[in-house]
């Protein structure tokens, strides 16, 4: 019999970037944990594969098409998520992109700013409404709410020619670090989550290029690449009443590769 602690029936997660990789990842742990869940993606095809794959475990799960980067877009895709599950308890803003491999010295301002544009501004856009939301239910006597980042092991170590992808995960960390002090007076706890090497289309590329494989593989403790299923776990876990006096924390998902 499986612990009510993680028990997340009655529970509403938001996954942006959930049509793929980590973020179907986490979809699929809190769906199997009895949460509803919606999904936010820009690729439609995506979008209804994962939502096929994850309603296939019997929770109410819904999907929606949204660039992060624009405002309106947002906006239109939290309110369209709040009118089909009435709530959102957790909001995980997953959603990102990589940066195209150039000398920092050459780098397009506008290259600078697409990487920005998704990968802080997206997660600014989405977490004011998902914060807003989370307050505006405490004050009607409803409080608690998840705030979760995925950010990258970037934000730690030294991204070469990843100077924007590397600054938009280490903003991420101070930024959840103010929202776990900021909203905790309404229940809300916030993470980061740090992935390391795992497999999924943003690393395709990577891991197709043996010199990287046989510098990167040896770093890594468990001998193996990440997968979409690690980030289960963890999500679950915030999800869960388990972590309700738990906030502000990094998770570094990485196999033991920054320890090594």
């Amino acid at each position: 019999m499986s612990s009510p602690l993680f028990d997340l029936s009655g529970k509403v997660a938001l996954i942006t970037g959930g049509n793929g990789g980590i973020g179907l990842g986490m979809a699929k742990g809190l769906v199997e944990a009895g949460a509803e869940v919606a999904i936010w993606g820009t690729n439609t095809e995506k979008n209804t594969a994962a939502l096929a794959n994850l309603s296939a475990h019997g929770s109410h799960v819904t999907a929606h098409r949204c660039d992060v980067a624009d405002a309106e877009q947002v906006a239109a895709a939290f309110a369209a998520t709040l009118e089909a599950h009435g709530r959102i308890d957790g909001c995980f803003a997953n959603a990102g992109i990589g940066g195209r491999a150039t000398a920092f010295d050459e780098m397009p301002f506008e290259e600078w700013r697409r990487v920005m544009g998704v990968n802080l501004d997206g997660v600014y856009h989405t977490f004011r409404h998902a914060a807003g939301h989370m307050r505006e239910r405490a004050a009607h006597g409803d409080p608690g709410g998840r705030l979760i980042a995925t950010a990258s092991l970037a934000a730690i170590s030294g991204q070469a020619r990843g100077e924007h992808y590397a600054a938009t995960k280490g903003a991420m960390i101070s930024m959840i670090k103010a929202l776990a002090v900021e909203y905790a007076r309404y229940g809300v706890t916030a993470h980061t989550i740090l992935p390391g090497w795992i497999e999924t289309a943003m690393t395709e590329g990577a891991f197709a290029y043996q010199k990287f494989v046989d510098n990167v593989m040896k770093r890594i403790p468990t001998r193996r690449w990440g997968r979409p299923e690690d980030f289960a776990g963890i999500a679950v876990y915030i999800m869960s009443d388990a972590s309700a006096y738990h906030t502000a924390d990094t998770f570094l998902i990485d196999g033991g590769y920054y320890a090594y």
